[in-house]
């Protein structure tokens, strides 16, 4: 199928599938590649515009990634961002340079508008700045375009050959007008029409499967959450009765979530599967015992939902694909390319070297958790299905700090569903992008009546966000939190005190561990 397409070339930023996702909500395709890309491979995309990404490095390091030079003599729009600005800035003949001041977070950027990217931008607009190195000096042919009282060339292009850089993050939330710069070059410089929808990704992904997995059987990881439910319903229109559900109820679910999974996706639900419940709690309660570390629980539970899905492939006959509902968050933090590992999804970075299936299949794995939930509404799935609220694969193992027991299960998931039902009683729950109570590992004295108490304080944690990459605190009133406190330490057996946790993403991660 022939479509409009913009490339990211991927340096090793945090940030590099996000730049894929702002470009997509201009309603064009875009494809993250390494920067180790062939260039004929490239070339045969045919691509309407290519994007560098941010990156770890110095450009004038030793082993700094660069750009193979036929990309700039491709005759298509450039657009370097961070690293990918200085690189360009390096090998067109300018000098990047320590800076004498790093400037790192919201930054007041003084912007000419007469820059291509900058039309429809504030004269000064706040921007995401992250920056050891700067340019120092622009190319010949280029012209400065924006600027910092620190940073000499914020911005910089040369519309003649179409090379744009930008030293700062608009792919961001933090950069006000960010969207506007990347409209700009998607549509108005790289003439991008901006015909791509969701719509598209969900009947092109169907036909890739179809195609790939033909009459094979296929084996769904079913959690119930958002994704692996999208995932699943998604491989369901695909391949129909080849399609068989598994769903494992390891013990680290919310309270009664097994039985509502059940009910959705069993016999008695709405959509054509084939589903099995496979009770495994003691199992995993078993393999945890004593394990306090949290990357060490999540390459427990990860290995452990791989064998059990192996057992039940058995049972079931011959089966030759595995689908699991990973999406990008849990990619990029599981260490994608060069991207620093920050914690292991345990169907990502968790899983074992040897997994008994012929191939394992993500059809989401390109996509942000709003996507997921667009998607989930092109195919039919019923919106409290598709809002529900997120949850990690390795479940309350990641919110209970230190060991796992069941005891401590118990609490969080009391707790948990108290939290959640005074969420929704205020009416916050669609407000708010995921909420959730921990049990922390302290212990604390108390008093209830006359007597003393020495129990656990559990935490409450709630953001708001669009893309799960970067995300704040949510600013819940005050007589929503107090009404949950008291009921959690009247109503939770073992929990004397309840605290409310205000970080932000970065420096902290949306889960507990």
């Amino acid at each position: 199928m022939n479509r409009e397409c913009v490339v990211v070339l991927d340096f090793g930023g945090q940030y590099n599938q996000l730049i894929a996702r702002r470009v997509r909500e201009c309603n064009v395709y875009c494809e993250v590649h390494p920067y180790t890309l062939d260039v004929e491979k490239l070339k045969a995309m045919k691509p309407k515009g290519i994007i560098f990404t941010g990156g770890p490095n110095s450009v004038y390091g030793e082993d700094s990634p660069q750009c193979p030079e036929e990309v700039y003599s491709m005759g298509v729009p450039v657009l370097g961002i961070c690293y990918g600005a200085q690189l360009m800035a390096h090998q067109l003949g300018g000098k990047v340079e320590t800076a004498p001041v790093s400037e790192y977070g919201k930054t007041e950027v003084k912007i000419d508008r007469s820059g291509a990217l900058f039309r429809n931008v504030s004269d000064s607009t706040i921007c995401w700045m992250s920056h050891t190195d700067y340019i120092a000096q622009a190319p010949e042919g280029f012209r400065i375009t924006a600027k910092t009282p620190v940073c000499p060339v914020a911005a910089m292009e040369n519309s003649e050959k179409g090379f744009y850089a930008v030293q700062f993050h608009p792919e961001v939330l933090h950069t006000r007008e960010g969207t506007k710069m990347l409209e700009a070059f998607v549509k108005d410089i790289c003439g991008c029409e901006g015909t791509w929808k969701m719509d598209s990704f969900v009947d092109e992904t169907i036909k890739s499967i179809k195609e790939r997995v033909g009459d094979g059987k296929v084996l769904c990881a079913l959690s119930g959450g958002v994704d692996s439910s999208v995932a699943a319903v998604l491989m369901s229109k695909a391949v129909g009765r080849n399609l068989t559900c598994v769903f494992v109820d390891h013990g680290l679910l919310r309270k009664n979530e097994g039985d509502e999974v059940e009910a959705v996706f069993g016999p008695e639900g709405n959509y054509d599967l084939n589903f099995i419940r496979v009770n495994a709690q003691q199992r995993f309660y078993e393999k945890l015992a004593g394990v306090t570390d949290p990357e060490q629980k999540r390459k427990i539970i990860g290995e452990e939902f791989i064998r059990v899905f192996e057992e039940e492939a058995k049972k079931i006959g011959a089966v030759d694909f595995l689908v699991q509902g990973t999406i990008y968050p849990d990619v990029i933090e599981s260490g994608l390319g060069q991207s620093a590992v920050i914690k292991s999804h345990h169907n990502v970075g968790g899983l074992p070297d040897y997994v008994d299936f012929k191939e394992i299949i993500e059809p989401l794995r390109m996509l942000f958790k709003d996507e997921v939930r667009e998607a989930g509404l092109e195919l039919g799935i019923p919106e409290y299905l598709v809002f529900r609220q997120p949850f990690p694969g390795p479940g309350l193992g990641v919110r209970i700090i230190g060991e796992v027991t069941e005891e401590k299960v118990r609490i969080v998931q009391d707790a948990d569903y108290i939290y959640r039902e005074e969420i929704a009683n205020a009416g916050l729950d669609r407000n708010i992008n995921q909420y959730f109570a921990a049990l922390t590992n302290m212990r604390s004295v108390g008093v209830m009546g006359d007597f003393r108490t020495y129990d656990y304080a559990v935490a409450l944690r709630a953001v708001t966000t669009s893309d799960f990459m970067t995300a704040e605190a949510a600013e819940i009133p005050w007589p929503v939190l107090n009404k949950v406190m008291n009921r959690i330490v009247n109503e939770v057996k073992g929990v004397n005190r309840v605290l409310y946790d205000c970080t932000s993403k970065p420096p902290g991660t949306i889960e507990f561990e």
